[in-house]
């Protein structure tokens, strides 16, 4: 009797990559693709119906980033492995996904043999990192305490802050989170009194600056 299958999601908003990355798994008879993603608002939803093992997820994912899909994925599905499969090797990035609950980060730069290891290693769920991340890294980590870095933002504020800086109107805003679009209004104000900010565009600054959009 061989190994159990692992249920494995794919979130990466390029077609290419993705169907490079379902290639790799599914050369292992035990490893099974089970949803792919553009978006992190689809993945989310995908993982919900699927129930997979282990997400790899890009860091700057559309609608919903990979760092804010990480927390969500581990509030609604606690026992799936997260891991960042990413081109982004900033320390402020790596420690941030840490916290939010991914146990793997892979550079995309990386040769297959990290893919591949980071995924067996999730799939006994021991944390695995490719050589971009240091030692020092990993101890700052764990003698970090565990609060919150960079901003006061919420959840939800934080998603709306992404849409907002991605283009989106209110009322697009509310269909892709499934609210109102009052209530799309009151985290937009919410946010920019936190933030201390007074136009859209040093929103849409404040989410490039924090790593919340791609510039």
């Amino acid at each position: 009797m061989g190994p159990p299958q692992r249920r494995i999601l794919i979130a990466d908003d390029h077609e290419v990559l993705r169907r490079g990355v379902r290639t790799f798994v599914e050369n292992r008879p035990d490893w099974i693709v089970v949803g792919e993603a553009a978006d992190g608002q689809s993945a989310l939803d995908l993982a919900l119906e699927c129930k997979p093992d282990i997400a790899i997820v890009d860091y700057l994912l559309p609608i919903l980033n990979g760092l804010d899909l990480t927390r969500r994925l581990k509030r609604e599905l606690p026992r799936v492995e997260v891991l960042i499969y990413t081109m982004h090797d900033r320390e402020d990035l790596i420690l941030e996904v840490l916290r939010a609950g991914a146990r793997g980060y892979v550079l995309k730069s990386d040769t297959g043999g990290h893919l591949l290891g980071a995924i067996e290693a999730l799939s006994v769920h021991k944390p695995y990192f490719s050589g971009a991340i240091s030692e020092t890294l990993l101890d700052r980590f764990l003698e970090a305490d565990q609060s919150a870095s960079g901003t006061t933002l919420t959840q939800r504020e934080r998603e709306v802050v992404q849409l907002i800086a991605e283009g989106r109107t209110n009322k697009e805003i509310g269909h892709a989170l499934h609210i109102s679009v009052k209530t799309v209004e009151t985290h937009r104000a919410s946010s920019m009194h936190k933030l201390k900010l007074k136009t859209t565009a040093e929103l849409v600054r404040y989410a490039v600056r924090n790593n919340i959009v791609q510039a």
